[in-house]
């Protein structure tokens, strides 16, 4: 077997962070934008993010929840009313002070002393409390329960330690937040967004995810439970990958939503919020990249076909160009995974073979490199990213008669849909540990395990308080964190890792990003 010559200079074994920033820059996903924390999106890193925002807003409004738009800035006033949200946050808020700036009589300019807001402002880190606000007004009677929302916005959390995509001081999201008659109606629609996220990313994002409750220590800021979606990436840690929150009643309280019950009796809202933001690529990225970089899932990547003609700049070209987008029209006919195949004719001068390769870093699903000499006999040259190398060390270039290659294209593009989350899952799957019976095993394990750690899987006592913040306290030290109890899973036996009380549910132990 010859010896294959990647597409990028970084392999994952080698170092895992260089890779990722790699697979960004050479899939021109995204760059840095001189603030930091900061990145401009590129056009294909964009373009994915378009693809998770449509299939994720239709599955919003399947449940009946509506679209709005909050401001930008939110007065501090409205975070004051709200203590521990506040306090959650506090260390992460950006906050404007003026109106207006003046130069400085050096060439420089600084802030108006006449100009100083009479109420600072804070940048949304997250929109509970302007949100909360407006339902207080829109809430009078059970009758307008339950209240449905979702905002599709930026937000800013001023971050110390940056990384694109996955932890970046603005980002793009969106945000739920519902208010509901009581308790049972508001769990459920929790629980509901959280079933939600986790289809979305096994079925479009091939990303396998366990969903569960996060643990009292890791709860949003004034909620009363918490639950996520973690996935395994391909260094063995995991991800959050989305969240959805109980808020109970504090919220409510805070912001003066309640309403009137068919009794006639004032009664406060039970709200909840949830959320998935562009960090969803950073996972697509670190589950599904290999070595020659991005491989995008079909489902959401903005072209799921390429096609390459060799053009040679002669009177052959025009007749090329004419079965290609023969081809191209053909294939934009047919439908995969519920939609029209998107298809690209890339007419852009230059060798088709470095096109190619930088198709391959983006990770176009099926890429069509066609001749002159294809194009008189009916031929396609077809090249899965998911199945890029033959043994030789060439690229898996598989010739096929172009009417036989148009019956099986959408058949192929959803094979590749599953072969990434089967190829993930099983990954994930002979990562999990299970049996480790003392808290010296555990931290063994991830001693002798730095390269691939994976996740452990552990019965627990549920403790609180004084003995949970003992158990954060322990993880810590080791650079581990709980992810969350996994939702509907087998019974536990045994004795809690951490207290040696009988166990009562299991958790997930991982380090993570």
């Amino acid at each position: 077997m010859s010896a294959i010559r990647h597409a990028l200079t970084v392999t994952r074994d080698s170092d895992f962070a260089a890779w990722y920033q790699e697979v960004i820059s050479e899939a021109e996903m995204a760059e840095e934008s001189g603030v930091r924390g900061c990145m401009v999106i590129r056009p294909w890193g964009y373009g994915i993010w378009e693809r998770i925002q449509a299939l994720m807003d239709a599955r919003i409004k399947a449940a009946g929840v509506e679209n709005c738009y909050f401001p930008l800035f939110i007065p501090l006033s409205y975070f004051a009313k709200e203590a521990e949200h506040v306090e959650g946050f506090a260390k992460e808020m950006a906050v404007v002070t003026h109106h207006r700036l003046i130069g400085d009589g050096k060439g420089g300019l600084v802030p108006d002393p006449e100009a100083k807001l009479e109420e600072p402002l804070i940048v949304r880190p997250t929109s509970e409390t302007v949100i909360g606000a407006a339902m207080a007004r829109w809430i009078q009677s059970w009758r307008d329960l339950p209240l449905l929302t979702n905002q599709w916005a930026n937000v800013v959390r001023w971050e110390m330690r940056t990384r694109m995509f996955l932890r970046t001081s603005e980002f793009l999201w969106q945000e739920g937040h519902t208010a509901h008659a009581d308790r049972a109606d508001a769990l459920e629609e929790t629980l509901r967004a959280l079933e939600m996220y986790r289809s979305f990313s096994e079925e479009s994002l091939a990303m396998p995810v366990i969903a569960g409750e996060k643990p009292e220590n890791e709860r949003f800021p004034g909620a009363v439970a918490t639950y996520s979606i973690e996935a395994m990436m391909q260094d063995g840690k995991a991800l959050q990958a989305g969240t959805s929150h109980y808020l109970g009643t504090g919220f409510a309280e805070a912001a003066g939503i309640q309403y009137q019950d068919r009794e006639g009796k004032q009664a406060l809202c039970h709200t909840t919020s949830w959320g998935v933001s562009t960090r969803l690529i950073g996972g697509v990225i670190m589950t599904h990249g290999d070595d020659d970089g991005l491989r995008v899932p079909p489902a959401i990547a903005p072209q799921q076909v390429v096609i390459l003609p060799m053009l040679r700049d002669d009177d052959g070209d025009a007749a090329l160009l004419a079965y290609c987008e023969e081809l191209r029209r053909a294939l934009v006919a047919q439908f995969a995974l519920g939609e029209p195949v998107r298809v690209l004719l890339d007419k852009r001068p230059g060798k088709a073979t470095g096109k190619r390769w930088g198709w391959v870093k983006k990770g176009v699903p099926l890429i069509l490199e066609i001749g002159g000499r294809d194009a008189a006999s009916g031929q396609v040259s077809v090249l899965r990213r998911d199945r890029l190398w033959r043994e030789d060390g060439k690229p898996n270039f598989i010739a096929q008669a172009r009417d036989l290659f148009l019956a099986q294209a959408t058949s192929e593009i959803e094979n590749i849909q599953s072969s990434l989350h089967a190829e993930a899952t099983s990954r994930r799957d002979a990562n999990i540990v299970r049996g480790l019976v003392s808290f010296d095993a555990l931290a063994e394990h991830f001693a002798e395990s730095a390269r691939y750690p994976g996740w452990v899987e552990l019965g627990w006592a549920k403790p609180t308080g004084a003995e949970l913040e003992d158990v954060v306290t322990r993880l810590k030290a080791l650079k581990l964190t709980i992810r969350n109890t996994p939702m509907g899973g087998e019974g536990v036996t045994g004795n809690c890792l951490f207290t040696g009380k009988p166990a009562t549910e299991r958790i997930y132990v991982a380090r993570a990003y």
